[in-house]
């Protein structure tokens, strides 16, 4: 006979079957049943954080690093409305998650009980998909549904909101081992007819440039991204999602591009005759303004699982739609096939030109300065770790700063907000992180201002003993807003400035984490050498740096990629 089961063991058993290790959340009166049947088991375990967007970003920083689903459990109410900014940021980067959420019993849903909101009306802009779950017989279904639309076609947040009363009452319990939607069936395959277009464009191409994004790394192609780059000798290069797809250090690659790429990838994105888009979007903050970016010479190819993300922004001469790791798999096998190679004089003086723009050395700085350099911070972090850290970051210039200097060798090691660039993301997604590689060194770059957005978070670190590195590029300004108003705003630091810190080594110290503050450059490489040699201890690191550094280059709003503002 098959058993039955409350909706809250249910559910419970629902994440045992897709073998989920952590669920991040924050109990409330709609979801005790829930946490109730999580108390009595061991096999999922359960992260309490101190904020609900904290949850959704740990769970988020688990998914990117790790290519698993992320779980969070949020109460009704409060609970969800906190979580928004969390989903909304999953939402924009296209990563994998399922979100439980408590909601008043059935009978009270639309009579403002307390603690209510209309949790698919409020999410329904920001996920993939929401369910609202009213009879306790569809809740296993609903949940594998919700597991299977997260991690296929182009991935994205799901939500289930349970109402108290369904998760108690009864149930037989069976989960299916798979299930299928007439409404929703992703394409994987590309169309061979539009890839053997693409190998045409490729082999006469004069002066190529593969552009990739976030795709690959979501589509985990970065091995086949590599080996497509390496066996054509064209330039590449990355998204600040893209970063890690191919190996920064590599030669042929030119860098990121974008309002803070290189001078080189962007001028070799502007001036390029056939363009291979991989698992990228051309959005604002990569291209800049389309119609600068338009020429009709140029030719685009364009892979991507989305087909609304193809001629979205940019009409494209051939779009394939399709997972990048099955696309690029068949593109290498049609190019391997074919006898013609790319005529390698014409892409020797293509090398030639980009040599000539990789010289400007568009990321240089002071380096003799008495004041730290943010960008020597960086640099020094990526020698103390090899290069082998997880790097997440908050949104700012610390962002900007951290993805030019930290070259990112491997995929899923740089955990970022890109699309929706959610302060406060940095932290809570280190948790998620440190808990997806447990055994891995996990920096976080962020900002006096970012920071305090989730610093509550440092209690969390306390409690599951997370010795996550802090680095705090203090400089005492909402650094990127201060750079925009002395570019754009004749100087007019409006609610820019930073007027009230808190002593953050004795905050850190108050959590019972180790604290420093360094002010001297001569002192960077000591600290971070000293801070990463504490294995078992989270330590912040307060860096006092030049209030007056900005980010370049720069490529203002609603201007081209070639008309960047360099150093």
């Amino acid at each position: 006979m098959t058993m039955e089961l409350t909706g809250a063991e249910i559910t419970v058993r629902c994440l045992q079957k897709e073998g989920v290790d952590y669920i991040f959340g924050y109990p409330g009166g709609a979801v005790l049943f829930l946490y109730d049947e999580l108390f009595k088991q061991d096999k999922v375990r359960h992260v309490l954080v101190r904020h609900e967007q904290a949850a959704l970003h740990a769970a988020d920083g688990y998914a990117r690093s790790s290519n698993k689903v992320g779980v969070a459990l949020v109460t009704s109410g409060p609970g969800v409305t906190n979580a928004v900014t969390g989903i909304a940021t999953a939402y924009m980067d296209s990563i994998p998650l399922v979100v439980i959420s408590g909601q008043v019993p059935t009978h009270a849903i639309g009579l403002d009980a307390f603690q209510e909101v209309d949790t698919v009306g409020i999410t329904r802009p920001c996920v993939k998909h929401n369910f609202l779950v009213k009879n306790v017989a569809e809740l296993a279904n609903t949940i594998k549904k919700a597991f299977y639309i997260a991690s296929t076609g182009r991935p994205g947040p799901v939500l289930v909101d349970i109402p108290k009363d369904v998760s108690q009452q009864k149930a037989p319990f069976a989960y299916p081992e798979s299930v299928t939607m007439r409404s929703y069936n992703p394409i994987s395959k590309g169309h061979a007819g539009q890839i053997k277009k693409a190998v045409q464009l490729i082999l006469e191409a004069k002066r190529p440039m593969i552009y990739t994004g976030g795709g690959v790394i979501l589509s985990d192609a970065a091995a086949q991204l590599t080996e497509l780059v390496r066996t054509l000798g064209f330039p590449c290069t990355n998204t600040l999602m893209g970063l890690g797809g191919y190996p920064a250090t590599d030669r042929q690659f030119v860098g990121m591009l974008g309002m803070h790429g290189t001078y080189e990838a962007n001028m070799a994105m502007q001036h390029c005759d056939v363009l291979v888009a991989v698992g990228a979007r051309f959005d604002d903050r990569v291209i800049g303004n389309p119609k600068h970016f338009y020429n009709e010479d140029r030719k685009i190819i364009h892979i991507d699982i989305d087909p609304s993300s193809i001629s979205k922004r940019v009409k494209v001469d051939v779009p394939i739609v399709g997972s990048v790791s099955d696309v690029l798999g068949e593109l290498l096998k049609q190019l391997k096939a074919r006898k013609e190679k790319p005529d390698q004089a014409v892409l020797d003086a293509w090398w030639t030109q980009i040599d000539l723009w990789r010289a400007r050395d568009c990321l240089k700085y002071d380096r003799t300065s008495s004041i730290i350099k943010p960008q020597g911070v960086i640099e020094k972090l990526y020698e103390v770790t090899e290069g082998n850290a997880f790097v997440t970051s908050d949104v700012g210039q610390h962002q900007m700063w951290a993805a030019q200097f930290y070259k990112f060798d491997a995929p899923r090691r740089w955990i970022n907000s890109g699309g929706l660039g959610t302060m406060g993301f940095g932290l809570p997604a280190a948790m998620g992180v440190q808990f997806a590689n447990r055994e891995n060194t996990v920096a976080c770059v962020t900002g006096e201002a970012s920071i305090q957005m989730c610093i509550q978070e440092l209690s969390t670190c306390k409690q599951y003993h997370l010795p996550i590195k802090i680095i705090n590029l203090n400089n005492r300004y909402m650094g990127m807003v201060r750079q925009w108003q002395e570019f754009f705003h004749g100087n007019r630091y409006a609610e820019s400035y930073m007027d009230a810190l808190p002593d953050f080594v004795k905050l850190a110290e108050s959590y019972g984490h180790v604290g420093m503050r360094i002010e001297q450059p001569g002192d960077v490489e000591g600290a971070l050498r000293e801070a990463f040699k504490l294995k078992d201890r989270l330590v912040f690191m307060d860096f006092i740096t030049d209030q007056t550094e900005n980010v370049f280059p720069m490529v203002p709003g609603g201007k081209g990629l070639s008309e960047m503002i360099l150093v």
